[in-house]
């Protein structure tokens, strides 16, 4: 199967080594990212969510319409928006251009950030509105007639959309708890882990079928992780060094840019977990930092050369893995510098992007 690439998307320049700079919304920033990411052969970028991030649908078009083959992978968190008109703005994006867009739902683990947007449930109740969510985006994208839906959190009467998605917009799925992998079982086509150690991703991969299959369902599997290459070994381990000194050195900053609690996360849990165990799991999956972000999003990292990252990256997609999620600590540089990554590791399988809908 071929392997796919995603990067990440911002309207400012951050990380967790470095406090933002320019203004929250710089187009010419985004752009150079994009482009960064097009030319070195990423598939799509992440457009992430938070209550205090800028409007994703906005920066999807911004990033569609400054590239010619990048697509995009738009988080969104369901609860605030009609899933009916949901299904409307994802599929008139796709419209506009075929194949290049995917929804990432992400269903909120921090109670504190979902209240900032007015929503006061709790995960257990959140977790059956998405499911109920993604049955009515589903129903409004593929129903030629109009369709009634009577739910728990939806009643809809007559649903129907005029403008549907000529082929299939893929759904990714993000979430480590119980109700996630049984939400995400019956709903994903790609469900997306964090970067555990080999043994922690086939235990997921394993826990997700299980869910899926009753349902009939064959989802693929993506990782996240931060990758730091260099030319050698050593150089790399220098680079990580100077990372973590930057990180701790601007953990304050970046807890109160984040603004989320990320201790009631499942996925955060168990990334502390590992790290309390060691710094280094399998060949070089290093933890260090999200020991001290508290394993605030995707924080593990590979360090080693350039063969030995692509080496590990490849060990993962040895699980069943069709879907690599990388991103440096310098978003822009690190963009540029991952064609190499990408490169390396489509020749060691079938050279192949994977975009649009044969993501599915």
């Amino acid at each position: 199967m071929p392997i796919e690439f995603i990067g990440i998307a911002s309207t400012q320049r951050f990380s967790e080594t470095g406090a933002a700079s320019g203004p929250v919304v710089d187009p010419g920033y985004l752009t150079e990212l994009a482009l960064a990411h097009e030319e070195s052969g990423f598939d799509r970028v992440l457009v992430a969510h938070s209550s205090a991030s800028p409007d994703g649908f906005t920066v999807a078009d911004q990033i569609l319409n400054r590239t010619t083959r990048l697509g995009v992978l738009l988080a969104h968190r369901p609860g605030f928006v009609a899933p009916t008109l949901t299904a409307r703005k994802y599929a008139t994006l796709d419209a506009f251009h075929p194949g290049r867009v995917a929804l990432h739902v992400i269903t909120g683990g921090d109670d504190a950030d979902q209240a900032r947007d007015g929503d006061l449930s709790d995960k257990p109740t959140r977790y059956r509105r998405t499911d109920e969510f993604l049955d009515v985006v589903r129903k409004e994208w593929e129903s030629a007639e109009p369709f009634d839906y009577e739910g728990e959190f939806y009643t809809v009467r007559g649903g129907y959309s005029s403008v549907r998605p000529a082929d299939p917009i893929p759904v990714y799925f993000g979430g480590a708890s119980g109700d996630a992998v049984r939400v995400g079982g019956k709903h994903a086509d790609v469900y997306a882990f964090w970067g555990e150690p080999l043994a922690g991703i086939a235990e997921r991969i394993r826990q997700v079928r299980a869910a899926a299959s009753p349902y009939g369902r064959d989802p693929r599997f993506s990782v996240s992780l931060r990758p730091i290459p260099a030319a050698t070994e050593a150089e790399a381990w220098r680079r990580a060094e100077d990372v973590l000194r930057l990180t701790k050195e601007k953990a304050g900053e970046v807890r109160k840019a984040f603004n989320l609690d990320h201790t009631a996360q499942e996925g955060s849990r168990r990334l502390l977990e590992y790290a309390a165990k060691g710094d280094v799991h399998d060949k070089r999956l290093w933890t260090a930092v999200a020991k001290v972000t508290g394993a605030a999003g995707n924080s593990t990292a590979l360090v080693g050369s350039y063969e030995q990252v692509a080496e590990s990256l490849l060990d993962y997609v040895g699980l069943g893995v069709s879907t690599l999620l990388i991103r440096g600590f310098s978003p822009l540089e690190d963009a540029r510098d991952y064609g190499s990554l990408v490169r390396l590791v489509r020749e060691q399988t079938d050279g192949a992007a994977l975009t649009g809908a044969a993501a599915v």
